[in-house]
């Protein structure tokens, strides 16, 4: 895999997130409507999203690789256990990584890193989602720990395929020491 540089993405990363994303997420299992992921993404400036970016070069003026936002959330609520119930959770929003670099680890490592992000928040439950067909972004999730929770159709944000979302759930360690 080429050298690169993990680091927690700023406001001033916005602009480029969204080239990324746009230009290497669109397939027939992504729901990327722009308006949504741009607000998403703005989220970044307004403290609310947090994201962590891989670039090759310098930092912040290198070649973005991929990225991978995450936030509190209660959106998954009816997943939570009993006795954690009245508590946020981490949501693992958007994942990307470069055509260029697919299959290379980099999506699982950017993974990996939200999850400490959110553990060093304290943070013990954790959701993703993702098509039930997306067999990378399964993989992905996988790698990382992820298992799958539940399938449930879902025509508007998956018109292809199945139709059907798969949320999936990590019990993360809360760590005081995460570098995100």
């Amino acid at each position: 895999m080429s050298e690169f540089e993990i680091r927690r993405a700023q406001a001033q990363d916005i602009d480029s997130l969204c080239a990324l994303i746009f230009a290497h997420g669109p397939n027939p299992w992504n729901h990327l409507p722009e308006a949504e992921v741009r607000a998403h993404l703005q989220g970044i400036a307004e403290g609310t999203v947090q994201a962590v970016l891989a670039e090759r070069g310098g930092q912040r003026d290198g070649e973005l690789l991929g990225f991978v936002s995450y936030q509190r959330s209660r959106y998954f609520q009816r997943y939570q256990p009993v006795a954690r119930s009245a508590s946020e959770h981490g949501y693992i929003c958007e994942a990307v990584v470069h055509r260029d670099m697919t299959g290379q680890g980099l999506g699982s490592r950017l993974l990996t890193q939200a999850v400490e992000g959110l553990a060093g928040q304290d943070v013990r439950d954790i959701y993703i989602d993702r098509h039930e067909e997306n067999a990378a972004s399964a993989g992905m999730m996988r790698k990382a720990g992820f298992v799958e929770l539940d399938t449930y159709a879902d025509p508007v944000r998956r018109p292809n395929g199945s139709g059907r979302t798969t949320v999936c759930y990590l019990l993360a360690t809360p760590r005081q020491d995460a570098a995100c």
